[in-house]
């Protein structure tokens, strides 16, 4: 599941995340380091004590996510989900590290037809903040590869099996950089070099992914988007003087864990066993929102909003019409805003943000053959 911004600035009274405050001489308040208090991870219904155990270590580091994956890769892949039940067979898959121009190793994830089946383009995903490529995206992915696409992953520093602090963004422009720099690496891979190749992003990745278009126009054949996060609504904005402070704040302790974060599990998933099953994603990053993280996404969302008409590629834009998270008007917006000719709007009446994991199982069959429809007739493009 992806998180949004949605929780992240709304502050509420009766989280105690601090032992003392003290203002200085600008008004603004100032925090110690040593006084965040570390919220109880949430136990996982139907695991033993021990895999909850294993769940509730430490995470700061990719060492022990890469540890606890290992732990739960079974687990998942026998989740009562139609993503991992009714999976494609015989889909070939690669997993490996790539070591970026800033010294992290990156985890990057494919999924091919399987042999013999000609492969029509490369489909490069960009996942969303907290979120990983290696839960539900799995059963995405291999539906996508099934149909004859080269389907890529990575997933963000600081997310998932990637080197760098859990949930840390130091500059939103990194995650962009580093996906133009392993999807650059992507796309001379000797299975679909020379083929039509495309971004899907999903909530943040979809920020992450626009951005990526804009400042490489001409390397992609067009861009899927599903519920992205590419313009904060105004009732969902801080206020002035709560940004000032969590600005202000940013600087003093970046990588504090001190904007209050709720579960947005209901609101992201509407049927809920579905929603039970995301706790099973155990490398996640559901935790309180990091104030350099929170500031980098407000920032990143601002500067696309400007920029939205820049946007010139192929659009397929795909939205829940109940979406709490994202919200859909932000899609309408983006998609009359951008100067793109060939642009596409879907709109799932009654769904919630997770359209491709949170729904029923035909909802979500409905939205995969969307996008897969969409990429078919965009292949001879280029």
């Amino acid at each position: 599941m992806s998180h949004s911004l949605i929780s992240t600035f709304r502050p509420s009274a009766h989280h105690q995340l601090l032992r003392r405050q003290t203002s200085d001489f600008s008004g603004l308040p100032t925090f110690r380091r040593d006084f965040i208090i570390m919220a109880k991870k949430k136990e996982i219904e139907g695991v033993s004590d021990q895999m909850n155990a294993i769940a509730s270590q430490n995470l700061d580091q990719a060492p022990a996510r890469r540890r606890v994956r290992l732990a739960f890769t079974q687990v998942q892949q026998q989740l009562d989900h139609v993503l991992f039940k009714m999976a494609p067979t015989g889909i070939r898959t690669e997993e490996w590290f790539e070591m970026n121009s800033k010294g992290q190793e990156i985890f990057c994830k494919s999924w091919l037809p399987r042999p013999g089946v000609r492969i029509k383009a490369a489909v490069c995903f960009v996942h969303g903040y907290g979120d990983t490529c290696t839960f539900f995206f799995e059963g995405i992915a291999k539906r996508i590869a099934a149909l004859g696409y080269g389907v890529y992953a990575i997933d963000h520093p600081g997310f998932g099996l990637s080197e760098g602090l859990h949930g840390y963004v130091s500059n939103f422009n990194d995650i962009v950089d580093n996906v133009i720099e392993q999807y650059t690496k992507i796309k001379g891979r000797p299975e679909v070099r020379g083929l039509p190749r495309f971004l899907l992003g999903q909530s943040m990745g979809g920020a992450v992914a626009l951005k990526v278009h804009l400042k490489e126009q001409r390397e992609w054949d067009g861009v899927v988007l599903v519920a992205p996060m590419c313009k904060i609504s105004e009732e969902m904005k801080p206020p002035e003087p709560l940004q000032k402070v969590l600005i202000f704040l940013s600087r003093l302790m970046p990588k504090a864990k001190l904007v209050p974060q709720k579960d947005l599990g209901e609101l992201a998933f509407r049927i809920s066993q579905k929603r039970k099953l995301a706790d099973y994603n155990v490398i996640s990053y559901s935790d309180q929102t990091r104030l350099k993280t929170a500031v980098e996404l407000l920032n990143a969302t601002n500067e696309l909003e400007s920029q939205v008409e820049k946007v010139s590629a192929p659009l397929l834009i795909l939205h829940g019409g109940a979406d709490k998270v994202t919200d859909p008007n932000i899609s309408k917006f983006l998609y009359e805003k951008a100067a793109s000719k060939d642009k596409t709007l879907k709109l799932y009446d009654g769904s919630y943000h997770c359209i491709l994991e949170g729904e029923s199982d035909e909802r979500i069959f409905e939205v995969l053959d969307d996008i897969t429809a969409w990429l078919d007739s965009h292949c001879s493009v280029r």
